[in-house]
């Protein structure tokens, strides 16, 4: 379902804030171009909702930055 790209783009960067990485490492993280991570965040491109979902799965599962995240 389209949630519209607003919502895409919040959440994108909600969820890199919470890695404590910048822009260039985590596009170089998920193997995501460094362009195409600045395209969505600044709403010039529509992330599609499968690839926000699966970028928020690995970082719940990813130990290291789910210790990032809880600011250990």
């Amino acid at each position: 379902a389209f949630r519209g790209k607003m919502v895409g783009q919040v959440e994108l960067l909600k969820i890199r804030k919470k890695t404590g990485l910048n822009r260039k490492e985590f596009a170089k993280y998920f193997g995501i171009p460094y362009p195409t991570i600045t395209d969505w965040e600044l709403g010039h491109r529509h992330m599609p909702d499968y690839v926000l979902r699966l970028i928020a799965y690995r970082v719940e599962l990813d130990p290291l930055l789910k210790q990032k995240s809880d600011g250990k």
